[in-house]
């Protein structure tokens, strides 16, 4: 049996930022008549292209990509939007007769794709109410402070878990918790426990801890010589505000934060490096998590994207036949 005879075949490639997912999703989609769908929750906005590292055509090598410029910076996009939005895709590619390979390292949102998690019904006008309480609340670091807090008390659990500058997963947890009563920490564990709804392969992409971090540096700077505070100068001269989902991204937080008149440029930067480095720690923490991933060290292929797609092509033979 191939991958064309099972039933919702998928492939993720998965790993911290930085690591290399971009080169490998591309070379395995080519080999495996393939379409990659992102799960990154920045690359989803337009505009957003260098801090993102979104790949450009010439990188996509021909590759159809999908959820890659598909919202405006202040349309907000949470784990429910992205699973609607990504069946979509992939029920597509499906009809097409090809193989979606979701890449990328938004850890939650491909939890909720591949478990279906249930988001429970939801009333939707008291929804809208309580989050725009919480985003007037959380625009000062006052404000951010005190849901912290509350979070803490209410939710110790997803208070270890989520950062205090995500502000995001920070509104959605209080906000789970007014809606339904309980956390939404016992929420997610119940829904880890659910069966997947695609026959899918899990590869989670790593480096040593070192190497990762440099590359994540030299990333960043390749970034700043590309043109990224200027991306960011004309994100805001177009009528993004700073307040505006896209804009929380690491890279556009930190320069919006300077060109506000918040430190120097060089601290900005130096920010940006240590804010990255912390996300990647996390994602590493969130797929240790995932008792079905993969684990593809990639110093021990030689760096090759061509030996790392072809032990992923051997490990898709052994399961799909």
């Amino acid at each position: 049996m191939s991958w064309k005879e099972a039933k919702r075949p998928l492939i993720i490639i998965s790993g911290p930022t930085a690591v290399g997912k971009t080169a490998v999703s591309v070379e395995l989609s080519r080999r495996l008549f393939g379409e990659c769908v992102s799960a990154d929750s920045v690359q989803l906005y337009r505009g957003l292209d260098i801090g993102s590292a979104k790949a450009g055509e010439e990188e996509r090598g021909g590759v159809p990509h999908h959820l890659i410029d598909v919202l405006d910076p202040s349309e907000r996009c949470d784990a429910p939007r992205f699973q609607e939005m990504a069946e979509e895709a992939i029920d597509g590619i499906y009809r097409r007769g090809h193989l979606p390979i979701l890449v990328g390292g938004a850890g939650f949102y491909i939890q909720a794709l591949l478990y279906g998690i249930d988001f429970r019904e939801e009333r939707e006008s008291e929804k809208e109410r309580i989050r725009e309480r919480l985003e007037r609340e959380s625009e000062s670091e006052e404000g951010r402070e005190r849901l912290y807090e509350r979070l803490r008390e209410l939710d110790p659990e997803s208070c270890r878990k989520i950062h205090p500058h995500n502000v995001k997963r920070l509104i959605r947890a209080l906000e789970f918790f007014e809606l339904h009563h309980f956390p939404i920490s016992r929420h997610n564990e119940e829904e880890r426990g659910r069966r997947a709804q695609y026959d899918a392969l899990y590869f989670v992409l790593t480096r040593e801890r070192e190497k990762l971090y440099e590359r994540i540096d030299e990333r960043v700077d390749e970034m700043m010589n590309r043109g990224l505070l200027e991306e960011v100068k004309g994100l805001l001269l177009s009528g993004c505000r700073r307040s505006d989902p896209a804009m929380q991204g690491i890279g556009y937080r930190e320069l919006t934060s300077f060109l506000s008149g918040e430190g120097s440029l060089e601290e900005a930067v130096s920010e940006i490096k240590r804010n990255s480095r912390k996300y990647a720690k996390r994602q590493l923490t969130w797929f240790r998590r995932e008792k079905a991933a993969e684990w593809i060290e990639i110093s021990k292929f030689g760096e090759e994207k061509g030996k790392i797609t072809e032990w992923i092509i051997k490990r898709c033979t052994e399961h799909w036949g």
